[in-house]
C-alpha cells in the first residue's frame, strides 16, 4: 500500500566517536514531543506544540548516536555544553509525502508528529529536521529541553487503558515494543480486536528475519473502543466516530488509509510500554498504510490481511520501500526523484547503486536484470526494473518480495537482510 518514506543504510553523523552510556545522559523516563509540521510544495515549518513525560524509558539503551536508516527527517538531542551528540532518531511522515502531491501547490496544511525520546538528566538542544525527496533540508527547529520545565506535562498517574500482551519475547527494556492499537472496534468488539491482534503477532513472526529473533519482540494488543463501528470511508459518504479518526481516500486515494491524528495514538497507549505502532482497522474494505517509524494502519477483515499487514510492518519497521509499479499515467509519481538515490534500502536509480545492494548481485547477472521464471521462482537478486510506483528509471531486487506481491511467500534477500539490521540495531 502506498506511503512516503525516504531511507538510507548509512547513519546520521555525529560529533560523538563513541555510543553514549544511558544512564550517564538520560533518566527511565520518557519524554514525549509533540510537533506540528505545517507548508506547502514551496515551504515547509516546523513547531513545537507541547511536551510531556511519563516513567519508564522502553526504547533503546544502545547505539544512542547513530540511527539504522537514514530517513526523511531526524530528531537529535545534543549536549548543550560541548555539543555531542546524546542520542538520534530518524522517521518519515504522512506530511512529507503530501508535500509531492498536486495539491500541496494549492494550499497550506499541517500535521501532527510526535516523538519519543528518552528523559535528559540535564538541559539539551533537540533539533529536528524534514527532508525533501533529494535530501535537501525542507524545514528544521533547534529548541532547548530542560527537563526540570514545570510546563512539561507529567502523565506518570495516567491510568493505562486495558491491554495484554500477545506475543511476549523478553523484557521490555531489551525487547522491541509493538503496540496494536483497535480502530474501529466497538468495546462489544474487543473480544474480535484481540483475535485479530493474536493474528498479527503471529502472522508478522512467521517471516524472517522476525521468525528468528522472536525472543526480541514484545506485541502488545490495547483495547482502545470506538464510538462506531468500522471506520470512515468518505467515498460512501460514511463518517464515523473511531478511535484514531482513521479514513480512507488519503490524498483522494481510494485505498490509502491513514489517520491524521497522532497524538490520539499516543493518548490512547500513555504508561504502556511503546516504541512501533500498528494500528488495526475493524473493516472488510481493502486498504491501509505504512510510514517509517511512524505507524502501519491496515485492514483487519479483508481476505489479504494477513499478507498486508506484514508488507505495512516492513515500511513502518524497517523503512522498506514499495517494490511495486504502475502502468500508463501514473509513471509522473512524485514520491522519488530519479535525479537522486532514494533512501529505502530496498529500490534504487542506480545514481549510486553501491550503497544499496550492489554486494548482493552475484557475477554474471546482468544490470538491468531481466525478468525469467527462474529468477522469479527462485527470488535471484538483481536489478529489475520497476517498482517504487514507477515502471522506468526505479529499480527492485528481485522479482517476487513480499513489498511486490500478496501472494509472495517471503521477503526478497535484501529486505531480509534490511530488516535484520533495523533489530539487531535496537536490541542487540
Amino acid at each position: 500500500m502506498r506511503r512516503f518514506l525516504f531511507i538510507a543504510v548509512a547513519v546520521i553523523s555525529s560529533t560523538a566517536l563513541f555510543a553514549q552510556d544511558f544512564d550517564t545522559h538520560f533518566e527511565d523516563a520518557t519524554l514525549r514531543l509533540d510537533y506540528t509540521f505545517a507548508g506547502n510544495a514551496k515551504e515547509q515549518f516546523v513547531a513545537l506544540d507541547n511536551m510531556s513525560k511519563t516513567d519508564g524509558w522502553w526504547g533503546r539503551r544502545i547505539n544512542l548516536d547513530n540511527v539504522p536508516l537514514k530517513g526523511n527527517g531526524d530528531l537529535t538531542l545534543y549536549d548543550i555544553e560541548t555539543g555531542t551528540v546524546l542520542y538520534t532518531t530518524s522517521f518519515s511522515s504522512l506530511f512529507q509525502e503530501w508535500i509531492t502531491t498536486p495539491e500541496a501547490a494549492t494550499i497550506t496544511r499541517s500535521f501532527e508528529f510526535t516523538l519519543l525520546v528518552p528523559k535528559p538528566r540535564k538541559e539539551v538542544i533537540a533539533a529536528i529536521v524534514l527532508r525533501t525527496n533529494t535530501g535537501e533540508v525542507g524545514a528544521e527547529l533547534r529548541h532547548r529541553v530542560d527537563p526540570t520545565d514545570v510546563l512539561i506535562c507529567d502523565r506518570s498517574k495516567i491510568k493505562p487503558l486495558a491491554h495484554s500482551y500477545v506475543h511476549k519475547g523478553g523484557d521490555s527494556q531489551k525487547a522491541i515494543d509493538v503496540v496494536i492499537l483497535a480502530e474501529g472496534y466497538t468495546a462489544e468488539e474487543m473480544g474480535t480486536f484481540m483475535e485479530d491482534a493474536r493474528i498479527t503477532a503471529m502472522e508478522i513472526l512467521s517471516y524472517e528475519p522476525f521468525k528468528s529473533h522472536k525472543e526480541k519482540f514484545n506485541f502488545i494488543a490495547v483495547e482502545s473502543p470506538s464510538m462506531d463501528s468500522n471506520v470512515s470511508v468518505p467515498q460512501e459518504g460514511a463518517w464515523r466516530e473511531t478511535a484514531v479518526g482513521s479514513n480512507f481516500m488519503t490524498f483522494y486515494m481510494e485505498r490509502y488509509l491513514t489517520s491524521g491524528n497522532v497524538y490520539a495514538m499516543y493518548d490512547l497507549t500513555t504508561n504502556i510500554p511503546t516504541e512501533h505502532f500498528i494500528i488495526l482497522a475493524n473493516t472488510d474494505t481493502y486498504g491501509g498504510g505504512g510510514i517509517y517509524n511512524s505507524y502501519t494502519l491496515t485492514t483487519a477483515h479483508h481476505s489479504a490481511f494477513r499478507p498486508v499487514v506484514v508488507h505495512e510492518f516492513g515500511h513502518s519497521f524497517a523503512g522498506l520501500g514499495d517494490e511495486y509499479f504502475y502502468e500508463g499515467n501514473l509513471d509522473n509519481d512524485e514520491m522519488h526523484s530519479l535525479t537522486h538515490e532514494p533512501w529505502e534500502p530496498n529500490i534504487t536509480t542506480l545514481v549510486d547503486f553501491d550503497s544499496k545492494w550492489a554486494d548482493m548481485v552475484a557475477p554474471g547477472v546482468e544490470i538491468p536484470t531481466a525478468v525469467t521464471p527462474e529468477r522469479s521462482a527462485n527470488y535471484t537478486v538483481g536489478v529489475y526494473e520497476g517498482g517504487g510506483y514507477r515502471s522506468k528509471g526505479i529499480y527492485r531486487p528481485t522479482d517476487v518480495c513480499r513489498m511486490r506481491n500478496n501472494t509472495a511467500e517471503r521477503f526478497c534477500p535484501v529486505c531480509e537482510r534490511a530488516i535484520e539490521h533495523v533489530i539487531l540495531h535496537q536490541a542487540e
